[in-house]
């Protein structure tokens, strides 16, 4: 059996890597002291997105700050921050580029191995990674008990990459013996790690009670991703002991551990309440204007009754009869926005209805399959059923996720703040989170971005969009299809991320329905010309950008669509 190492090291890695910053206050004092002595604001900025852990900003203000650094110190530090932020954005090579800008500087040696150790194991370099961490622990002056029980987790796993087991089994007992009774996580990932290396050697009888420790340890931790990884590993176990019942029962729980029905319930409850209380807050409002109405009417019998002239009468009379109007119209107005949050309301219901309908009618068929296969024994065809499910579980959840973003934009709880940052790492992200999906399709996604744009946009809505976009693109190309993602400076004032792909097109008629959501408002939208959510939804969050979305297509040819961002100040 071989176990995905790559989620749990990056769980242990990020925990490990905030042990080392939390014990050394070396690089915070270094840089408060950088920033009281020069009062840039540019230096300031990148020393503060580090402490913040705002690591994409981070890395861009201190590409900045190293452009105008003139002393040793200052590039040490900022080549060091800028190479940390590169590694927490996977960008290796660039974050070897910077550890190997740092000088000789001894207070920098065992960030640069620790970092080092890190980016080799990363980039499968297991030797170089071994060296780096070996270094690290012969000079280790202060025993950091944390960061080196993290050293001796992923010493054990260079060695379990390079089949050494004998070695990785005594790093991982070294990392179990720094390990604290109470320390749930780490003792389970430990005790997974042991029995992998027990299992690659196909000692059973060792391994096999490791996973089952693992196992039940998950059950009272609040951890879902070790929930998921134990229980894989169990079903895994059974299947090669041939006990496919059981194999397929913790198949099931991984399943509902990986896409969790309470998950989706709660989106669906959390829209429903959202509406509600908007719709409850609109009419509250009603209730008391018509309340001042009435007040207001009745002062003004009263000032009627009580006027001596007819001057006076007529002046008041005026007065009044403005006031009413203008709070008739602010009436008007309030039962106009009450209409749109009920419209709004009626159609996430529509959306929730009508395209959860198919996929949970599918699901439940793959189920009632699955269970006649396992009626039937027909093990070889239960993996290809429950991965159907669970693709189209996923699907179902990013419906879901579409339904959640679109509520909270409408009733202003989306948080959006408009920031400078570098448009590359972001894309990156992005696109990788696509490349397996588009492995699976035997889909080449290929990409060409520049490194120096840098753009002023909400990031987290920018990439709602382009998980909506990509997930589109891989949809609707077919297998041996291509997808290439690239940006490019368009103008002085907009920088494009340009999405194109070679698949089935769209036809004229249906891309001009999509081209008219830039203007479209949600109670004109018609559900049965084809007009989704997902594309309102990007159009919607890229003109709050002060962006355009521009779309080009052509039947059985392909689609390409581009986003124009506004630029950063220079």
């Amino acid at each position: 059996m071989k176990k995905d190492f790559f989620f749990l090291w990056v769980f242990i890695f990020f925990f490990g890597i905030n042990s080392y910053s939390q014990k050394s206050n070396f690089l915070y004092e270094r840089g408060n002291e950088i920033c009281q002595k020069s009062n840039n604001k540019i230096f300031c900025k990148a020393i503060e997105f580090y402490n913040k852990k705002q690591y994409d900003s981070c890395y861009a203000y201190s590409n900045r700050a190293l452009m105008i650094a003139r002393t040793k110190k200052e590039k040490d530090f900022f080549n060091c921050i800028q190479g940390y932020s590169a590694f927490i954005n996977k960008l290796y090579t660039k974050a070897l580029l910077n550890i190997s800008e740092i000088s000789e500087d001894k207070s920098y040696n065992q960030i640069k191995l620790y970092l080092l150790g890190n980016i080799y194991l990363n980039s499968k370099k297991y030797d170089k990674s071994v060296l780096s961490f070996k270094e690290w622990i012969e000079n280790d002056s202060v025993n950091n008990r944390s960061v080196r029980k993290t050293i001796y987790h992923n010493l054990g796993l260079c060695y379990i990459y390079k089949k050494d087991y004998a070695k990785a089994n005594e790093y991982f007992n070294k990392e179990l013996n720094l390990i604290q009774a109470i320390d749930t996580a780490a003792l389970i990932s430990a005790k997974m790690d042991l029995a992998n290396v027990y299992y690659n050697q196909y000692l059973d009888d060792k391994a096999i009670p490791l996973f089952k420790e693992a196992y039940d340890l998950s059950k009272f931790y609040s951890d879902v991703r070790l929930k998921q990884n134990s229980a894989r590993n169990m079903a895994v176990v059974e299947k090669n002991r041939k006990n496919y019942q059981k194999s397929i029962e913790y198949y099931m729980e991984y399943g509902n551990w990986k896409d969790s029905i309470w998950n989706r319930d709660k989106i669906w409850e959390l829209t429903e309440k959202d509406k509600q209380l908007a719709v409850a807050q609109k009419q509250q409002e009603i209730v008391l204007q018509e309340e001042e109405l009435k007040r207001q009417a009745l002062v003004q019998k009263s000032l009627a009754v009580g006027a001596s002239g007819l001057l006076i009468f007529l002046g008041f009379l005026g007065y009044f009869y403005r006031e009413l109007k203008s709070k008739n119209k602010f009436i008007t107005q309030q039962k106009e926005e009450l209409n749109v949050a009920n419209k709004t309301k009626d159609y996430l219901f529509s959306v929730v209805s009508h395209d959860l309908r198919s996929p949970i009618n599918t699901i439940k068929r793959q189920h009632e399959k699955l269970k006649r296969q396992l009626k039937n024994k027909e093990y070889d065809a239960v993996s290809e059923t429950t991965n159907n499910a669970i693709a189209l579980t996923e699907s179902t959840s990013h419906l879901l996720n579409n339904v959640l973003h679109w509520s909270l934009e409408q009733n202003n709880q989306l948080s959006f703040k408009a920031e400078e940052y570098p448009l590359k790492p972001l894309v990156e992200q992005a696109v990788y989170n696509f490349e397996e999906i588009a492995e699976a399709k035997n889909i080449a996604l290929t990409t060409n971005l520049e490194a120096t744009i840098l753009v002023k946009a909400d990031k987290e809505s920018l990439k709602i969009v382009l998980r909506n976009l990509l997930d589109n693109a891989l949809k609707y190309t077919g297998e041996n299809g291509k997808i290439e993602v690239k940006t490019y400076k368009d103008s002085e004032e907009f920088s494009t991320i340009e999405i194109k792909d070679t698949g089935f097109g769209i036809s004229e008629e249906k891309l001009a329905k999509i081209k008219e959501l830039e203007d479209l408002s949600i109670d004109k939208i018609n559900r049965s010309e084809g007009v989704g959510l997902g594309m309102l939804l990007c159009q919607t969050l890229i003109k709050k950008n002060n962006g355009k979305l521009l779309i080009d297509s052509e039947l059985n040819v392909g689609t390409t669509i581009r986003i124009l961002l506004p630029n950063a100040s220079a």
